[in-house]
């Protein structure tokens, strides 16, 4: 009987620890946070580029004598405008994340070199005579940094040195057209230049790594004596003050594109 009793009570302790047990609140969860996981994608690497664009030019000038005299001393404006073609290559360098979540766009940094192959055709004169100026080619290096957002998506600012080559120009008449026999030699000319643009994936239009990039910039150079030789202007000097502003878009390679 006493046997019966203890089983009894021990099976009634169970129950009740069951019972109970039942009736708590489940134990709290250690939170953890996520791991960080690295995307899928890496601007990083070398790339080239090529391409075409428009572009235009305008310059402020006026003609001296060789001792510096002003010959006609109105500070004229005149302008060129044409195609171009662009080649070019340089390295980015994806630096990280600014952190903001889901959306996180990266940082990236690079540097950059191109060649331009210009046709820019405009007109210089003083009044009376005028020859047409062409710039022909033009060169920059330099460096940019922009936000990556995605592997889809590039845009950036860049800056740096630039230089310019115009042609030679022969004058005439602005009354005749009748040639003059006063000309200028080709002259290169060094500067600045700040600019920026897009750069978007072609996928799946194109193999993964090919890129269009859309791109504006501008160009400033100080002013450069230009020499006239000739006898109907002789030893003459065009003071020559030019601001180079292009549109340009290409299609862009970048290597080990992940």
């Amino acid at each position: 009987m006493k046997r019966l009793f203890a089983a009894s009570l021990t099976g009634l302790a169970l129950l009740s620890g069951s019972a109970l047990a039942a009736d708590l609140p489940p134990a709290p969860q250690v939170y953890k946070a996520p791991a960080v996981v690295a995307p899928a994608y890496n601007w990083s690497g070398f790339y080239l580029n090529a391409g075409g664009g428009y572009g235009l030019w305008n310059a402020d000038t006026q003609l001296f004598t060789a001792g510096g005299a002003c010959v006609a001393c109105v500070v004229r404006t005149f302008g060129g405008r044409g195609y171009l073609g662009t080649v070019g290559g340089g390295f980015d360098y994806q630096v990280g994340g600014l952190g903001m979540g889901a959306w996180n766009p990266m940082i990236v940094v690079g540097l950059l070199a191109d060649y331009n192959f210009e046709s820019l055709k405009g007109t210089v004169g003083d009044g009376f005579a005028s020859a047409q100026m062409k710039e022909t080619a033009a060169w920059a290096g330099g460096a940019r940094i922009g936000l990556a957002f995605g592997p889809n998506l590039f845009t950036y600012m860049n800056g740096g040195a630039t230089g310019t080559r115009f042609g030679g120009a022969s004058f005439v008449s602005d009354v005749s057209g009748v040639p003059l026999g006063a000309a200028t030699t080709a002259f290169w000319r060094t500067g600045w230049f700040l600019g920026g643009g897009t750069e978007t994936s072609l996928a799946p239009i194109l193999p993964v790594g090919f890129f269009l990039r859309s791109e504006y910039r501008y160009d400033y150079f100080s002013t450069t004596n230009v020499p006239v030789s000739g006898a109907v202007l002789p030893a003459s000097i065009i003071g020559f003050h030019p601001v180079v502003q292009t549109l340009s878009t290409s299609l862009v390679y970048k290597f080990n594109w992940q």
